[in-house]
């Protein structure tokens, strides 16, 4: 595997082990993917997403079991939602280890901010941390080695192994989001391992698939727009046009669409 600034990385392919945190619901699918990532000689861990609040000294146990008995070293986050950082605290005060994320307000210890196209020395092996934002504007994707030609990159909620994701407007914004995608696609076929879901098609694969589905949604979101006239196109609100793209919707979902919408307009509004 090659780094984005092409220099070549000859690190011991990692064992990533996935636990599932048992908050399943609409949003979160079957639940938030936690990964524990190491070379197989390594005598230390590192832990992606430690997931939520709720159970986390259940999950932090069941993380734990997955490390086999080797201590954390690093806890990384791939962006701010509860979901994902509910548990950082729990995590960092039973191991000690440095959390380090994007935003500074999750960082403990002595965990840095994420640096763009950053090379990561932990768990015996070396991890990459792409910034991929658009879901929300700290969006980072982890890639790490693989035994073959190919490695494997957590994609947090970038790329989700069922359906598509939800951009947490005005926070997340599509121009950033399709700028990834069209990243994540020119990085080949390597494994996705999603927050939320099973192991979906080949990252170039899904990045395609998600970009394309986006850029129909803009035409969905232009067209509702023609329809309306350019006076009141140039007045409309995400609330009033979510239901023509998202008819029939309700409840948290419908609050998504209207982001999701929201998100459109902004890309559509700003050229």
């Amino acid at each position: 595997m090659t780094d984005p600034a092409g220099t070549p990385g000859p690190t011991p392919a990692p064992l990533v082990r996935c636990v599932t945190a048992r908050n399943p619901s609409p949003m979160t699918l079957a639940g938030t993917n936690t990964y524990v990532i190491a070379a197989e000689d390594a005598d230390a861990v590192v832990v992606v997403d430690p997931g939520p609040a709720e159970d986390a000294p259940g999950h932090l146990g069941r993380v734990l079991e997955a490390a086999g008995g080797r201590r954390v070293e690093l806890i990384l986050v791939t962006h701010r939602h509860a979901d994902h950082t509910g548990g950082v605290d729990a995590f960092h005060a039973a191991t000690g280890a440095p959390v380090r994320a994007a935003d500074p307000a999750w960082c403990r210890g002595d965990g840095a901010p994420l640096a763009p196209e950053e090379r990561i020395e932990a768990g015996g092996t070396a991890v990459l941390a792409w910034p991929t934002l658009g879901h929300t504007s700290d969006s980072y994707s982890f890639a790490v080695p693989g035994s073959g030609p190919h490695g494997a990159v957590i994609t947090g909620d970038t790329i989700l192994g069922s359906g598509t994701t939800m951009l947490d407007h005005p926070d997340g914004t599509l121009t950033d989001y399709l700028a990834s995608l069209r990243r994540l696609e020119a990085a080949g076929p390597l494994t996705v391992l999603p927050a939320h879901g099973p192991v979906p098609a080949p990252l170039d694969e899904i990045a395609r698939d998600y970009r394309h589905h986006r850029e129909g949604r803009l035409g969905q979101v232009s067209a509702a727009l023609a329809e309306l006239g350019e006076d009141e196109a140039a007045t409309v609100t995400p609330e009033e046009l979510a239901p023509r793209i998202y008819p029939g919707l309700e409840g948290t979902v419908a609050r998504v669409a209207v982001q999701t919408v929201a998100a459109h307009l902004r890309h559509l509004r700003e050229g």
